[in-house]
């Protein structure tokens, strides 16, 4: 099992995976505190966390005799995001393995988030989610856990497994905790000493009684930057969320009305929110993808706001054609950017953009067309 173990982690660094590590599947402290959050309604309209609670706090009922998980991280940060000279000091604060926190790591703005702090600043600019401006990574992930099970089954003979790419109700977090891929951050979010926090998880549930990996323990020290920064205040308090006032439950998840008393705060961001990464500073460790999935598609870096607001219902499903961003649906999407250009200067070109809008089929995309109009002073 030990060799087999080896060997998978060969095999996941040939398929692309940035990291793989095994963990068994026992849960049930974090499945005390997911209680604890499904009580306080804190996932708000995620009615599908509280459905699947068991399942997610037992990974032996997603596969009856499940005995590990192999977690996979899968760095995406774009190629044309990173900046190089930010790594100088790797060896100074990452690769020391010396227990020190979050505190030793240094400012953050000096380096490749500056860009996307200067996008956010820019109000006609759209923000879009860093992890969203490539390919949805459900099937590139999901495509290469396949192919690590084909493997492992050529040499160790017939096993049980279930691919997981957070399309099953799993506690991919914890399980990547236990496994030792990072530790939880403040921000609720696993980092990694090596590879920050933009990365993606997978999970190989197998029935193979695999060596498993130490624990990470946690470097966030004294350090609150996470929290100080989200525009609402969604982070309530370290290692605690409440969905129900984060920007990406607000402009992906929600599906309605977006409440007015957030609206405000949102922004130019038209599709999740990076916020509490970009202030990260174990960030300065982000690994660029090595998978070109994840490159930028549609000029999602460089986009504007009115730019977006033009597009045609088929422009939307064409261009967004394999990308996470399909799933939020046209009207969602219009939704998302009449608030932000409710945000936006005021100037001929996006009142022009709103007015076009508000005889909009949609009576979601009308409510927040009305209100942004009503935001610069216009009918």
């Amino acid at each position: 099992m030990a060799a087999l173990a080896a060997s998978i982690k060969s095999w996941g660094a040939e398929l692309g995976l940035s990291a793989l590590a095994i963990t068994d599947v026992d849960l049930a402290p974090a499945a005390a505190r997911l209680d604890e959050w499904l009580a306080a309604g804190r996932h708000g309209d995620m009615a599908y966390m509280a459905r699947h609670r068991a399942l997610r706090a037992a990974p032996e009922l997603l596969l009856p005799g499940a005995l590990r998980a192999i977690c996979a991280r899968v760095d995406y940060l774009p190629g044309d995001q990173t900046d190089q000279t930010d790594r100088a000091d790797r060896a100074d604060v990452c690769d020391a393995r010396d227990g020190r926190d979050m505190d030793d790591v240094g400012d953050r703005r000096d380096a490749w988030p500056a860009r996307e702090w200067a996008r956010l600043a820019e109000g006609n600019a759209a923000a879009v989610a860093l992890y969203a401006r490539g390919r949805d990574y459900h099937k590139t992930l999901r495509a290469r856990l396949q192919r690590l099970a084909d493997r492992i089954g050529a040499a160790a003979g017939t096993f049980r497994y279930r691919v997981c790419t957070d399309s099953a109700p799993v506690m991919e977090v914890e399980l990547a905790r236990k496994a030792g891929l990072g530790w939880r951050g403040k921000h609720t979010l696993l980092l990694s000493r090596d590879a920050g926090s933009l990365f993606f998880l997978g999970e190989l549930l197998v029935d193979l009684p695999l060596p498993v990996d130490q624990a990470a323990t946690d470097h966030c020290g004294t350090c609150r930057r996470c929290i100080d920064v989200c525009p609402t205040r969604a982070i309530t308090g370290p290692y605690r969320l409440d969905a129900r006032r984060c920007i990406s439950y607000l402009t992906i998840e929600l599906r309605g009305t977006i409440p007015v008393e957030w609206r405000a705060a949102i922004g130019n961001r038209v599709y999740g929110c990076d916020d509490c990464q970009l202030a990260c500073p174990w960030n300065k460790f982000a690994r660029r993808a090595r998978l070109p999935d994840f490159d930028v598609r549609n000029g999602l870096d460089r986009a504007t706001l009115v730019e977006l607001f033009g597009w045609s219902e088929s422009d939307f499903r064409a261009r967004h054609a394999g990308s996470a961003i399909l799933r939020l649906g046209y009207a969602g999407w219009l939704r998302n950017l009449a608030v932000a250009l409710g945000n936006a200067p005021r100037s001929a070109a996006v009142l022009n953009a709103l007015r076009d809008r508000a005889g909009d089929p949609s009576e979601l995309v009308r409510e927040h067309v009305a209100w942004a109009l009503e935001r610069h002073g216009a009918t």
